[in-house]
């Protein structure tokens, strides 16, 4: 499923290329997760202002409105001048004078959904509740530590949740874990404030990583120009159960957390 950074990753790779693009068409395949919410006419004429990110989620500003695009996942978007005749898997897609920007989507997790703005009931309803941005200004130590002291579930669950910080997806919440020694058992309340800081640092410099790694391509994301990720080459514990911890040497563990994987060292993270 692509997490914070493969939708940072997919955003870096067309965003600068379709700002200020027209679109002339806009055309849906099969149903997606959630209906588009307007006649695709609606989007005929209107121009690309910019594209941003909030959370898993792209946001594409229009002249008159946005589209909230999710890849859910199996999800990825392609953006050129070439791109081959559209599939069985292609789901949607927009025609400007950029090129054409298009969902691929095998599983149809994903949706493109427009709104007027972002305190629109549509756009709210996906993006209300998701907690704070884990590269910006507002994700401090004090309070993140403030915040996992009001959640008495497992860390791990939290992380995933959303509404503390958001985009930690599986693969970088196990890494981010690691690096700071927690296991991801432990209930969010008991971590202690130094223990929170390790971790706050943790989350960024995974997340950074793994932009600069392109992301994880663990079955078949690339980014618009068709290019994978290699940050999963580097995983300290993610899908390495049985396999040796690369600090100390344990076999790393694997378990289920809320019917997600989970990976992590008995020995180099405590409860």
């Amino acid at each position: 499923m692509p997490e914070l950074p493969e939708v940072e990753v997919t955003r870096l790779s067309f965003a600068s290329r379709i700002a200020g693009a027209h679109i002339s068409m806009a055309q849906i395949g099969k149903p997606l997760r959630w209906p588009l919410g307007c006649p695709p006419q609606t989007l005929h004429g209107q121009q690309v202002l910019g594209v941003r990110r909030r959370g898993k989620y792209l946001l594409i500003d229009l002249s008159a409105g946005l589209l909230l695009v999710h890849l859910g996942m199996s999800g990825s978007i392609g953006f050129g001048h070439d791109l081959p005749a559209p599939g069985k898997h292609d789901h949607f897609e927009l025609s400007t004078s950029h090129g054409t920007l298009r969902l691929h989507d095998p599983r149809r997790f994903g949706a493109v959904v427009y709104a007027l703005d972002e305190n629109d009931a549509s756009a709210y309803k996906l993006l209300g509740r998701l907690g704070v941005e884990p590269l910006s200004d507002t994700f401090d130590a004090p309070g993140f530590h403030a915040a996992l002291k009001l959640k008495k579930s497992a860390i791990k669950q939290v992380l995933l949740a959303g509404e503390v910080v958001v985009g930690v997806g599986n693969i970088y919440a196990s890494e981010a874990l690691f690096l700071a020694g927690i296991r991801p058992t432990t209930r969010a309340a008991r971590i202690s404030k130094p223990r929170s800081a390790r971790l706050h640092a943790a989350i960024r410099e995974v997340l950074t990583q793994a932009i600069a790694k392109g992301g994880s391509t663990l079955n078949d994301f690339s980014n618009a120009d068709g290019q994978s990720g290699y940050f999963q080459l580097e995983a300290m514990v993610y899908d390495r159960a049985g396999l040796p911890c690369k600090v100390c040497g344990s076999p790393i563990k694997g378990i289920r957390q809320g019917q997600r994987s989970t990976f992590f060292c008995l020995t180099c993270q405590k409860p």
